[in-house]
């Protein structure tokens, strides 16, 4: 083997900066200093996450006389790899500087770069008139990099062009676009560009599941997944978190537990984000005990991970547990995040453990440095609430709250206060938070509260005003909604309506239960009555 041959096979070896720089000295004894392949090879392990050296790569390329294309393009690839997007657009610049014609290697990297930066959408049409005058406007990467551009900008139009404009569109090309169409919320035009493929894989079929979760349309995402499972298209790991999601959200247990061994069935090797995905769905479903099973089995967890079943144990009335477990956790060396707290506050809100709530925002100012921001407050407030200390609930709202968050958030800690309010006869400070919660947000429960206070305190001409308030402003009580499974098919059921194919017979067996009761009533009130003659 040659030294030439030698070197270049030392350089794709390279695991760390000191053989980088052993191999960088043997390139040039062997005569490879100036050589462009060489040169690029040593620039592009600079990169490395990692292992490389950007600073390195930098002293490399300032010392080629006349860097050729290649190199240009490794450089900007090392710019984009350590996040330094408008040091990689300086870089294309430099291409034109030094009388170089871009390649369809360097507008996708220019592109990308443009995507990544807030002022890089008017960068990235020049980029993209200038790969139209060298007739590279047809190019599949280029047009790749194209519609990931505008989607990202939500100029959806401009990327239906330039998907329009590929000679032959590939497969990322419409999952890109379905994918920009889904970020912007138009789940109608992404389902028009998933039918007119003919031809779909299964990341195509993933994105369209994808953007219907992600625009809450579970059912439609829970559709789409069966028919791709008649057309025969086996999932990936993206597609089946999608899925999970929709099930959790849907509340199908039956369908998540039929995903989840399906996942099992096809050997898919349960990942961080996967088991992230079956905690969540068994939490939502009520299923905590599998959610903890989940979380036991997995080989490796993120905070993510720790965050989900914490959650889970919350959601699910399970307060000690779910201290226990953030214990765990500490244990374990995993640092906490803002949304861990949350979860436990939350907790503790759900298993009215006032006190332990009380101390972990203690643990979180005083151990962790997390200082509560607007999305604590009003579990904080329900907290102080539940302990009977309505007035420093009250106080902390008018401090940390008011007009310093955005009006839903805002909203829900004012709601929390009023409800405890109510619960302890404060009507007056009942009124205040009404107040605020009506000039935040036009929702009915503020209203419905409020006039329930009134009624507690015996205010009932107080009540029946607010009541005429809501019919006045024309703000209607939002109507219940819940849904069940059966069989493995969702039905969903919304107060006052009764669109239900089978209303007439679920009315009947409603009937019967109510007559039922009736009768189990009456016969309580005659026992009762016999007892008492005794």
């Amino acid at each position: 083997m040659s030294s030439s041959s030698r070197c270049l096979k030392l350089l794709s070896q390279c695991k760390n900066t000191i053989q980088l720089k052993q191999a960088h000295a043997l390139t040039i004894t062997s005569g490879l200093g100036t050589n462009p392949f060489a040169l690029s090879r040593l620039i592009a392990f600079c990169s490395h996450p990692l292992h490389g050296s950007l600073p390195y790569a930098l002293k490399i390329f300032a010392q080629i006389q006349t860097p050729t294309l290649c190199i240009h393009n490794t450089l900007i690839k090392s710019f984009l790899l350590k996040h330094q997007f408008p040091d990689a657009i300086e870089t294309y610049k430099l291409i034109l500087t030094n009388g170089l014609f871009p390649d369809n290697y360097t507008f996708p990297y220019a592109l990308k770069a443009c995507a990544e930066i807030d002022e890089g959408f008017n960068l990235g049409k020049s980029v993209h008139c200038h790969a139209l005058k060298l007739g590279l406007g047809f190019d599949n990467f280029v047009g790749n990099g194209l519609i990931s551009l505008y989607s990202n900008f939500g100029e959806m139009a401009d990327a239906n062009s330039a998907f329009d404009e590929i000679s032959s569109p590939c497969f990322i090309s419409s999952t890109v676009l379905i994918w920009g169409f889904g970020k912007i919320g138009d789940v109608w035009s992404a389902r028009l560009a998933f039918d007119r493929i003919e031809d779909k894989d299964r990341g195509i079929w993933g994105a369209m599941i994808s953007v219907y979760v992600q625009n809450n349309c579970f059912k439609e995402g829970l559709g789409l997944f069966r028919v791709m499972q008649i057309d025969g298209i086996v999932p990936d790991e993206g597609c089946f978190v999608s899925v999970l999601s929709a099930c959790a959200h849907l509340g199908c247990l039956e369908i998540g537990k039929w995903v989840h061994k399906y996942i099992k069935k096809l050997g898919i090797r349960s990942s961080v984000k996967l088991g992230n995905a079956l905690i969540n769905m068994y939490s939502k479903c009520g299923c905590i005990c599998y959610a903890k099973k989940v979380f036991d089995e997995m080989p490796a967890r993120d905070i993510v991970t720790w965050n989900a079943m914490i959650g889970g144990l919350a959601t699910n009335a399970a307060g000690e547990k779910a201290v226990a477990l953030f214990s765990t956790m500490e244990e374990s060396g995993v640092r906490p995040d803002r949304l861990t707290f949350l979860s436990l506050l939350a907790a503790c809100v759900y298993s009215d453990m006032a006190i332990e709530g009380l101390k972990l925002v203690g643990i979180m100012r005083n151990v962790y440095g997390v200082e509560p921001g607007i999305e604590h407050v009003g579990c904080i407030v329900d907290l102080l609430s539940r302990a009977r200390l309505v007035g420093e609930a009250n106080d902390l709202m008018f401090r940390r709250m008011l007009g310093r968050s955005v009006p839903a958030v805002e909203a829900a800690g004012w709601r929390a206060l009023m409800s405890a309010c109510c619960g302890d006869g404060e009507v007056s400070m009942a009124e205040a938070a009404a107040e605020r919660v009506v000039a935040l947000e036009r929702d009915s429960g503020a209203y419905v509260l409020l006039s329930n206070a009134y009624a507690a305190a015996g205010r009932h001409g107080e009540a029946r005003r607010v009541r005429r308030t809501m019919r006045r402003r024309g703000v209607e009580k939002r109507p219940g909604c819940s849904s069940t499974e059966i069989d493995g098919v969702v039905h969903e059921f919304v107060a006052g309506e009764k669109t239900h194919c089978n209303m007439d017979r679920i009315c009947v067996v409603l009937e019967a239960i109510k007559n039922h009761l009736e009768c189990f009533e009456d016969s309580k009130c005659v026992l009762s009555t016999n007892l008492c003659s005794v």
